[in-house]
């Protein structure tokens, strides 16, 4: 499939401003959900690069999450975003982005808030999260983005059905439709 068929396509099935944010935050909440727990299980049990430690304190990702979803509510409440115009478009998919990443960051460390203890790595910290956070994403995203994924799924397939031949549905010897009376 092009990119320009992609955009049509995108531009056909989040004309409303309102889903597209919607989306644009659930895909970014998937996505970045996903490069937190693939970051933190490559380095687990190794020398972390990604830590931050100030003093003595580590910081948690939960952190950074949590101060992105205080800006973006901020940035939400004075309006930036949420205007008709390209730029205001513009933003608003912006700030749903980064509220998405923003979730995914402090959700992702869930448990840590919840029992105020480092349990990321018990069993605890992490069946039931993952479990939840996994399905409320792919929920959220075909929710909310279901008819623009539907349409791309039959684009991705319409090389291979011009490929197929065409079956002709032939009623079986015997059989005759009834007569409508």
């Amino acid at each position: 499939m092009r990119l320009a068929r992609l955009l049509a396509l995108y531009r056909l099935h989040f004309r409303d401003h309102r889903r597209e944010r919607m989306f644009l935050a659930s895909a970014s909440f998937l996505a970045m959900f996903g490069i937190a727990r693939a970051v933190a299980h490559l380095s687990h049990n190794r020398p972390e690069p990604f830590v931050l430690v100030i003093g003595d304190v580590h910081v948690h990702h939960l952190v950074w999450g949590i101060l992105l979803l205080l800006l973006v509510g901020y940035m939400w409440l004075i309006q930036v975003g949420t205007g008709v115009n390209g730029a205001s478009v513009r933003l608003g998919r912006l700030t749903a982005v980064l509220y998405g990443a923003a979730a995914a960051l402090t959700l992702d460390e869930f448990a840590l808030w919840l029992r105020l203890e480092d349990v990321y790595w018990a069993r605890q910290g992490r069946a039931s999260i993952d479990a939840v956070m996994a399905f409320a994403a792919f929920v959220s995203i075909g929710l909310w983005g279901g008819p623009f994924l539907r349409a791309t799924g039959r684009q991705l397939l319409r090389p291979f059905r011009r490929a197929l031949p065409k079956a002709k549905l032939v009623p079986a010897e015997g059989h005759r439709k009834p007569a409508l009376e």
